[in-house]
């Protein structure tokens, strides 16, 4: 799977599964335009060490939220690399405090989870189209999530984004597929190596009184394979459908989630 001459930019892409999915593409031989929100020094590291590796590679600060500074993000895009072939929409919020039921959810915390998860996802398609529809072979993959489709306790706004999340990949799919753009979206099952899969963890935890040890032992009994996702197994998957392998799919939501879901 190579991108080869290809140019790619990752939002949320300083740390977790968006680092990931940054470092497979650049090991296959695509530009990787490396966006952040808040940590700068994190994605100032991942450039520098895409860069020591061959790969040509620039961090943006962009807060994906902002439909303003998502339009600047692409124009800086075009401005270093002249093109751009591939967009993953990586970049996601949870709240930390402890996750309410209904009634207690509040207007902050749900606006906040859509901004991000949801109309940032929107700011950064919209934006990039234009720009996509340049080049053939071009992809668009949403980093949404299974929560988007089987709905996680106490997670009610996160998962409600990704349900979004996944309506927006088939219209935008519809939408652009004339265009010559291709749109799907990858679901992660849990990612234990994560900074939000540990916090969800530990406050699923506290809400069923067990330790997040015996929480997340749990949880994975749950699943077919028995274990958590890696970030690189996500990333793999975001690779193959931003490379010519898989050039008939699109409109599609795929799950990597060893079997959290399988129905």
């Amino acid at each position: 799977m190579n991108l080869e001459g290809r140019v790619a930019l990752v939002t949320g892409s300083a740390t977790g599964i968006g680092r990931a999915i940054a470092e497979r593409f650049a090991r296959a031989d695509a530009k990787v335009a490396v966006n952040y929100r808040a940590s700068r020094a994190p994605a100032e590291e991942l450039v520098s060490q895409l860069r020591s590796a061959g790969a040509k590679a620039i961090a943006i600060q962009a807060d994906v939220s902002k439909d303003a500074e998502v339009r600047t993000m692409l124009a800086q895009v075009e401005r270093e690399f002249g093109r751009l072939d591939v967009l993953v929409n990586n970049a996601g919020w949870s709240t930390r405090v402890p996750h309410r039921d209904l009634d207690q959810l509040t207007n902050g915390i749900w606006d906040k989870t859509f901004d991000i998860n949801l109309y940032g996802v929107f700011y950064c398609i919209r934006a990039a189209v234009p720009f996509l529809r340049k080049q053939p072979g071009a992809a668009i993959v949403n980093v949404a999530s299974v929560a988007g489709s089987t709905g996680v306790g106490s997670s009610i706004a996160y998962a409600a984004a990704k349900a979004g999340m996944l309506g927006l990949t088939r219209i935008t799919a519809a939408e652009a597929a004339r265009k010559g753009v291709r749109v799907n979206a990858i679901c992660p099952g849990p990612v234990t190596e994560t900074r939000m899969s540990k916090e969800l963890g530990n406050t699923l935890a506290t809400k069923l009184g067990v330790s997040p040890k015996e929480q997340l032992a749990g949880f994975l009994n749950t699943i077919l394979q028995g274990r958590g996702q890696t970030a690189d197994e996500v990333a793999r998957a975001a690779l193959f459908l931003c490379s010519a392998l898989s050039s008939a799919i699109t409109g599609q939501s795929i799950n990597v989630d060893g079997g959290a879901a399988f129905f």
